[in-house]
Parts: structure tokens; sequence; C-alpha cells
């Protein structure tokens, strides 16, 4: 067997920034991380837009890089098969035995596949599914895209010579991220006719590490053109097929009834055409839609399957391991961060767990200095990047910052909404609860991401400045200066 001080599962971007403060913290430590992949997943480019808004690109590198880097590093490629964390050892699916004095988590989430077995539906997260979803578009005549998060949001805009159809549960088209103000906005841009693209992938988010242990990290954020709701970057050009956008036909306020083949002896009776699909869907609404395959965008799953059985883990409603503010979880010296985590200490009334690239960065370097300060006795607060949910990414070729409480989170009819919108151009959305800010909306370029952090963070009475607030004459920047 061999121990070592920190081991890290999970070669996403929680468990590699994990990774990263450990090794810094502890240059003569030995930190172990396992991953079931062939690449781990680093921050790039990282920026610090504002004092809660960051961005950079993700991108995948082979595991040496990171043992160069750091010498006290090991990297083992496998999967986790148990664990047993009241001796503190890990068994790995290629018969390792690996100890630790300070475990943490990092096993990201796996997609909520619509069924299981079904061969023509894909759930698109991973980068080996992305690529699958490209294979399978070469020769697709029309999609179902089913969700309503992310990863449907972009893919059903980056998709080129093929028809659409798009079924969302809700009255809006990304009620995750905007209201439906912000969708009424978006949606002229899936009616233009839009230059074909030249597609070369550069950047995509909601990708997750593959294997066994489905690590992702986060969340929606490999290969398709802009998943947006992490930075990626895979260092690999691929295209996507076609010179022709066929159309989006959105179908609201539905889900899934039945999937079904035309060779299937108990599909519903009567339907017509049935050998012109390879596969048919049908919609609570009624409607039944043929389609070449089904793409699955309907959330995910904490990957926690390996770390349960013989342990005692206490688990959100969500799935995911419960975790303090200290990120610890309620076994012994084993932490957790990322998508397979969930957030249960007393939040700030400003902040929100959501499974974002962003949150897996913070949180897997927020718990390696957790680990770090546990070592060394030492006190630590929580961070500041959990006071203000931030995010900042892009839809439809538009940049988007989703700030606080951006949809009434919580609120109940206690709070007041501010809008602008120019058409084509920008939507501005500010919430207020008693005259002070606690969320906003940005889509377009605004140049009031950071105006309106500082005023939510400030909590400022705004009640003398409202009917100026959003006005376009008025450089607000200026006016709070």
């Amino acid at each position: 067997m061999q121990r070592f001080q920190f081991v890290v599962v999970g070669g996403g971007i929680a468990g590699v920034t994990c990774v990263e403060q450990l090794a810094s913290d502890f240059p003569s430590a030995e930190v172990g991380l396992i991953t079931a992949a062939s690449h781990i997943k680093a921050v790039a480019n990282f920026k610090q837009v504002s004092q809660t808004l960051e961005e950079f690109d993700v991108e995948e590198r082979p595991p040496s890089v990171l043992q160069e880097k750091y010498p006290n590093v090991t990297v083992f490629q496998s999967a986790v098969r148990s664990l047993q964390a009241d001796q503190h050892t890990l068994q790995t699916e290629d018969g390792r035995s690996v100890g630790y004095e300070k475990l943490c988590i990092c096993s990201g989430a796996r997609p909520k596949l619509l069924t299981q077995d079904q061969p023509y539906v894909l759930g698109v997260r991973d980068t080996d599914s992305v690529q699958e979803f490209q294979k399978r578009l070469s020769s697709a005549k029309r999609i179902v895209v089913v969700g309503n998060g992310g990863i449907a949001l972009e893919l059903v805009f980056e998709v080129r010579g093929c028809e659409v159809v798009w079924a969302v549960k809700d009255k809006a088209i990304g009620n995750t991220f905007f209201d439906a103000g912000a969708a009424q906005f978006l949606i002229p841009s899936l009616e233009a006719q839009r230059p074909p693209r030249d597609a070369v992938c550069k950047r995509a988010r909601y990708t997750t590490e593959q294997g066994p242990e489905g690590n992702s990290d986060g969340g929606p954020e490999g290969g398709l053109h802009t998943f947006t709701a992490g930075p990626y970057h895979t260092g690999h050009p691929t295209t996507l097929r076609g010179h022709l956008q066929l159309g989006v036909r959105v179908e609201y306020e539905c889900e899934v009834q039945e999937i079904f083949t035309p060779s299937d002896p108990l599909r519903p009776q009567p339907e017509a055409d049935y050998g012109a699909w390879p596969v048919y869907v049908r919609l609570t609404n009624g409607r039944t839609v043929g389609c070449d395959f089904i793409v699955s965008a309907t959330g995910v799953v904490p990957n926690t399957d390996a770390f349960l059985q013989g342990n005692n883990f206490s688990l959100a409603e969500d799935g995911g391991l419960r975790v303090d503010d200290h990120m610890m979880t309620s076994e012994r010296d084993v932490y957790a961060a990322g998508d397979v985590c969930s957030a249960c200490w007393e939040p700030s009334a400003l902040w929100q767990q959501m499974r974002l690239w962003t949150q897996a960065r913070q949180m897997g370097w927020f718990a390696g200095r957790c680990m770090a300060a546990d070592v060394l006795t030492q006190p630590i607060e929580l961070d500041f990047c959990f006071e203000l949910f931030a995010h900042i990414t892009k839809f439809f070729n538009y940049k988007v910052v989703i700030l606080g409480k951006f949809n009434a989170q919580g609120l109940g009819a206690d709070h007041e909404l501010l809008v602008r919108c120019t058409k084509g151009q920008e939507y501005v959305k500010v919430v207020l609860r008693g005259g002070k800010m606690v969320g906003a909306v940005l889509v377009g370029e605004t140049d009031l991401e950071e105006t309106f952090e500082n005023l939510i963070l400030n909590q400022m009475d705004l009640t003398p400045y409202k009917d100026e607030l959003l006005n376009p004459n008025i450089d607000i920047e200026d006016y709070f200066d």
C-alpha cells in the first residue's frame, strides 16, 4: 500500500485545483491524485474581472505536466472501486490500495439520462460524449434536445445543417440562468439566419471528466463550440457539419412521456410513417416527434456511488455529499469539493450553489486551504468568494453576467424588478428588496457588472435613485463612484 498525507480523487477542475493548492502549501508532503481519465483539466488564462467575477479557460493536459510542476504529486490513472473511511484507505479499480491522512473527493457528477440502455439517447456532458455527438450529427437530419440548462442552450444555437426540436419543461428557455424577459430577448437569435460556421472548436463549456468516476467539475460547462456554464479549451480543433441552419422548434411546458422505435412491439397506435425515423419521442403535450437521436441534457447526479458502501456519509437531498463551511463531509478527515458535494452551511443571503466550473474551482481551492489549515491547526474563515454568487458566461453570442439572487431565488413576493431592454443589443434586469439591490442579470456588453456588484455587496439603499438606476442616459458608474 502507498500512503500519502493528502489524496484527491478526480482530475477535473475542483480536484486539480485542490492538488495544486496542497502541493504549493506543503512542498515536502506527498500528494496523490487518482483520476480515471488519461488527461486532467487545469485552469488557464485566469482573470479576476472584479471582486467576485472571474474568467478562465480550462485546458486538458497530460498528468505529467502536473507532476513536472509539482514533484511531490503522484498521479494514478484509475477509477476508485471503494473507500474504507474508518481505515483511511482507498481501493482502485486497477487493484491498488492507497492510504491517506486527509482525503478530498472531487469526483464530479454524471448526466441524468432520460432513460438507461437506450442507444438513441445520448447524454452530452464530457469530452467523449461530445465526440460521439459530433459523429452522430454528421449524418443526422433531425435531433430532439431535451433540457433547459446551459448545455441545451448552447447546443441548439450551435448546431448547423440539422433540424432541432427542443423540448423544455418551462414556459421560457434558460430559466436556470435568467427570466422569461431575457429569454424573449434571446429568442430572435434562434430565429435569425446565421452565417455558416467554420467551426474550429476553441472553447466549450459544461464539459466533464470521463471515466467511471464521471468527474465533471463542472457542470454544464467538451468539444462543441460554446457550452457556456464554464470555460473549456480542448486544444483539438473539431468541426460541426453543415452550412445551413435548418431551424429550431421549441416545444414549451412539456417533458418526455416515452421513447420508442419502429420495431418496438409495444409502440403506441396509431402512428403514421413509423419507418421514417430511427426513434420517436412522445411528449406530454401530445406531440410525437421522430428523429435520428435524442440529446438528454436534463441535469446531473453527484457521482458518489464508489464512496458510500460501508461508510456513513451524510447526503443532501440532491444526492451530493453534505459539506460544512470547511468543505468537510460527515466522515473524519474526508473533504469534498465541486459537483459531487452539496454546500450545507448557512449560506450568505446573496449566494447559492450552482454546479458550474467557477464554483468547482473555488471549492477545490478552498478545500485545499481548509485541509492545510487543519493540518497546521490554524483557524480559517469561509472565503469571500462565497459571499456573493457571481458568474460570467456567454449565451447565443451574448455576454451574460448573473449576480446574487438573479432570479429572485427565495425572495417570494418581497422584491421588485427593474428592467431595461434594447432589442438586439442588451437586456438588464435588477432585483431589489427593501430598496437594496440583491441580484442582477446583464446580457450584452453593458459594462455594468462591477458597479452592480458593488451595489449588491454594499447594500446601499437605492430608493432615492430607483427611477434613474437604469436610465441609459446616465453613466451609472460615475453616479455611484
